[in-house]
């Protein structure tokens, strides 16, 4: 079994490689974004946490109250504020804000490409690394859980899958890494496959 500093070494190689970005319609190419739409930056954060056994992503639960996106698995991530010096410090202060992760206890790894969603937004992933002991305290009105994966469940491109289903009247095809009682899909999903592309690279 690989250990933490193995992982993290891993995911540093991985962050220097060139690549695309991805985006929701990459499986679906019979699904069309609207014409003149403009795109929204957003950032989300990939927080690893070391443990004895290997790295661990927290990942949260989207509260079922949302009117976008209720009940998703997705990163802690937002749209970009006017006051967000750049989509780094989006990322970490929508992560503070949704799971009580404080800046200063993350290591910023580097960024991936970004993802352009159906919902008109592009994505940036920032990896870091968590750096002290840390538990997650959830803003209700926006999470209903923060929960961890191991790194070898989500970095491995055997555990996912394609599914589809039907949208605005037309099959939609997206990612799937699912985890226990957790359905990881769409979005976090591809964003998490094209991290596990990397890594095998």
């Amino acid at each position: 079994m690989a250990t933490a500093p193995d992982q993290i070494a891993r995911l540093r190689a991985a962050l220097s490689l060139p690549g695309m970005g991805s985006s929701d319609f990459d499986l679906s190419p019979d699904v069309k974004p609207l014409a003149g739409r403009k795109l929204r930056p957003a950032g989300v954060l990939m927080p690893f946490i070391e443990t004895q056994t290997g790295l661990e992503l927290v990942l949260t639960k989207r509260s079922s109250a949302l009117k976008h996106h209720p009940g998703q698995i997705a990163f802690p991530g937002g749209k970009r504020d006017e006051l967000d010096t750049d989509i780094t410090a989006t990322a970490l202060r929508e992560a503070h804000e949704e799971i009580g992760l404080p800046p200063s206890n993350v290591e910023v790894l580097g960024q991936l490409p970004a993802h352009e969603t159906v919902t008109g937004f592009t994505v940036t992933p920032v990896l870091g690394l968590v750096t002290e002991s840390f538990t997650p305290i959830v803003e209700p009105g926006e999470v209903d859980e923060a929960f961890r994966v191991p790194f070898d469940h989500v970095t491995k491109l055997a555990n996912f899958s394609q599914q589809g289903r039907y949208w605005q009247g037309q099959m939609r095809w997206y990612e799937t890494v699912p985890h226990g009682p957790y359905y990881i899909w769409g979005a976090t999903a591809r964003m998490l496959r094209g991290l596990a592309e990397r890594l095998v690279s």
